[in-house]
Order: structure tokens, then C-alpha cells, then sequence
């Protein structure tokens, strides 16, 4: 993997990695396909329409099912998917952490329950690479202990020594695998955890960038702490966080969030929320949400949003997509999943021509401006 600043506007970045299957220009959004597939979406319809670089899929669900090894006899993630562009795995620990019920973090690695035939598993940070290795990932996550928040200060401190220990396991195994031939191709990204405490973020901070990740990612927020938190928290840690690696806020979020976030230097974002607000009928425009299902947009022969130039706004109506959400029909999953991806996808690529001719700043005015907020 390459990685190289284009420009900095304020804290802002414009970034370009290279992996080995696509270039991708930051600031980017990665659109979620948690089981090998972004819902409702085909590989034609995140090339051809809406050209993204770099899609998630989850470790977790890949493997319980169908398989790692089965995905590799199809020659892994890009072979199976047909999506033959850059794929980001994550670890599998917040799934492991969230979906079970019965997941037990100790010193090793988590053990959990399956969600899907209550089978029991574990995870380690030798474990969910060799997972992703099988899976042919671009960029794989190594495992940390994530922990909700709010939180006491002594499961941070718990939370963060573990997280050194697997970061330091899985660079350690990486590094190995790498000299017997395994993951040539594949990049690795260690998580900052700590929560909301400062000296926390700062001690992991520090201790991960002195690790040989290619990238560093920001986890462990978004996950019950105020929007204004989660801004304070990324803005102050960025300081320890090496400029010259690709950053990662995992699972954020709103389209606020990405703005702010982007403010403050980070390179890349994943979410469900575009593709489950869609399924759910909440769609995303320059001027703030719309609700689909409304009885207002009956008779509306309207686009979604008059400044989109997405697949589903030159081709159909407000009216249309209201008719085809209260009927159940499973088109306008799809139709939904590309205007709010081509929104997300469109947002970055706004900010990323913003930082590049030194406008973010009035980019961000605007921004909030259509929305009826005014900002400083």
C-alpha cells in the first residue's frame, strides 16, 4: 500500500492510497457489505453507478458463514463478490461483542456465541488474521477489546491493555506471515481505543503508532457517547496520531459526522446508516432528511433532491419511490441503497475538492447552511 497527503486545508486532508486493487482518494466513505453484499446492491451497481473504490465486509459474518475457506476457493473476497476492487475487513470483535449475548473478553482473545446456531467460538489476534488472510482483504483490522461507553475508568484501563498486547500479537504475527509468503498484498491497521478519557486515547495512541501498522484506526466511539464527545475526543487525540498513516473513524456515522470528522483529519469512514435509513425510507439530501413514506409525496413528481445527479433521482419521482416503499416492493431497497450511497460517496468527494483548492471552511458553511445552522 502507497499513501501520500495531496493537501491539507486547516486539519483537514485530501489523501491517495493505493492498495492493490484500486486507488482510492480521501476523504472517503466505505460502504458496508457486512455479508460479502452491501444490501440490496451488486458489484455492477458499486462499479458502474456508483463507482466506489473500497467497500467493508465483516470477518465476523464471513466467518460463521459461509466460511473463510470456503470464500478462498473462490479466490476470496474479490473472486466470490466479483467486486474486484478494495475491500476492508474489519475484525469481528464488535460483532462478537454485540451480536452475543454471552461474549467473554479474557487476556487471549474473546470467546462468543454464535448469533446464528448458538455454536461457541474464539477469537484472537492471531485467529481473525489468519481469517482474513483466507478471505483476501486489502486491509485487515487487528482484534482489540472495544468497550461501550459510558464506562468505568478501570475497564478502559483493562480495555487498553489488552488492546497494546493483541496490537503488539498481530503486528508481530503479520510481520511473520508476511516473511513465509502469507498477506503479501495485504495491509494492516491497528485501533486506538480508550474510550473518551484523554490520557487513555493519548497512551494508546502512542503506543500503536510506534507498531509498524500501515494504517491506524480510531474505534470504540459512536457507541453511546453525545455527538459533541465523540468530536472533542477525535480533535484531541489527533496530535498522537501519526500524519504520515491513513486514519480510520470506524463506524461513524452521520453526515454531520463525516463533515466534522473530515474537519478534524480523518481519512476514511464506514456506517450502516446510509444503506439502513434507505431500506427504512429515510433519505439523505443537500438540504437535511426526507422521510419517503410521508403522504406528502404522493402526488410529488419531484426528484429526491433537485442538486443530485445519482441513478434514482434522474430516473424517478418522490412519488414513485412512496408508492413503491408502501407497497413493499423490493425495488425501492435498491433504488433507496443508491441514492443514499451516491449522497455519502458524493459528500466525500465535495470535501475532497474543497480541501484541494483551500475552500473546506466555506465547504463546511455551506454545508450547514442548507440545513438552517449557521456555523463560525
Amino acid at each position: 500500500m502507497t499513501f501520500n497527503i495531496d493537501k491539507t486545508d486547516g486539519a483537514a486532508r485530501a489523501c491517495t492510497i493505493k492498495t492493490a486493487h484500486s486507488v482510492i482518494q480521501t476523504p472517503i466513505f466505505m460502504p458496508v457489505g457486512t455479508v460479502g453484499a452491501v444490501k440490496s446492491l451488486d458489484a455492477t451497481d458499486l462499479k458502474e453507478i456508483l463507482n466506489a473504490k473500497i467497500i467493508l465486509a465483516n470477518t465476523y459474518h464471513m466467518y460463521l458463514r459461509p466460511g473463510s475457506k470456503i470464500v478462498k476457493e473462490f479466490g476470496g473476497l474479490h473472486g466470490f463478490t466479483k467486486f474486484d476492487r478494495s475491500f476492508l475487513t474489519d475484525s469481528g470483535g464488535f460483532q462478537a461483542f454485540s451480536l452475543s449475548k454471552n461474549s467473554k473478553p479474557d487476556e487471549d482473545g474473546i470467546k462468543f456465541k454464535s448469533h446464528i446456531d448458538g455454536s461457541t467460538h474464539y477469537f484472537t489476534p492471531r485467529s481473525v488474521l489468519d481469517t482474513q488472510y483466507e478471505l483476501g482483504s486489502d486491509i485487515m483490522m487487528i482484534l482489540d477489546d472495544l468497550v461501550a461507553l459510558p464506562a468505568e475508568k478501570k475497564r478502559i484501563e483493562l480495555s487498553l491493555k489488552r488492546t497494546i498486547k493483541w496490537a503488539k500479537e498481530a503486528i508481530d504475527y503479520h510481520k511473520f506471515k508476511q516473511s513465509k509468503g502469507v498477506g503479501i498484498d495485504q495491509n494492516i491497521f491497528g485501533i486506538i481505543q480508550g474510550g473518551t478519557d484523554f490520557e487513555a486515547r493519548k497512551e494508546c495512541s502512542k503506543a500503536l503508532c510506534d507498531m509498524e501498522f500501515d494504517g491506524l484506526a480510531i474505534g470504540g466511539l459512536s457507541v453511546g457517547e453525545s455527538n459533541e464527545l465523540m468530536y472533542e475526543t477525535v480533535e484531541n487525540m489527533m496530535p498522537f496520531v501519526d500524519t504520515n498513516r491513513p486514519r480510520y473513524l470506524m463506524g461513524v456515522g452521520t453526515p454531520e459526522d463525516l463533515v466534522e470528522n473530515t474537519a478534524r483529519g480523518v481519512d476514511m469512514f464506514d456506517c450502516v446508516m446510509p444503506t439502513r435509513n434507505a431500506r427504512n425510507g429515510t433519505l439523505f439530501t443537500s438540504y437535511g432528511k426526507i422521510n419517503i413514506k410521508s403522504a406528502k409525496f404522493i402526488h410529488d413528481d419531484d426528484p429526491i433532491d433537485s442538486e443530485c445527479e445519482c441513478y434514482t433521482c434522474k430516473r424517478y419521482s418522490k412519488g414513485y419511490l412512496n408508492h413503491l416503499f408502501k407497497a413493499k416492493e423490493l425495488t425501492f431497497f435498491r433504488l433507496a441503497s443508491l441514492h443514499n450511497l451516491h449522497y455519502y460517496l458524493n459528500l466525500m468527494r465535495q470535501m475532497r475538492e474543497a480541501i484541494l483548492t483551500g475552500k473546506f471552511s466555506e465547504f463546511r458553511r455551506e454545508f450547514y447552511a442548507k440545513r438552517g445552522v449557521i456555523v463560525s
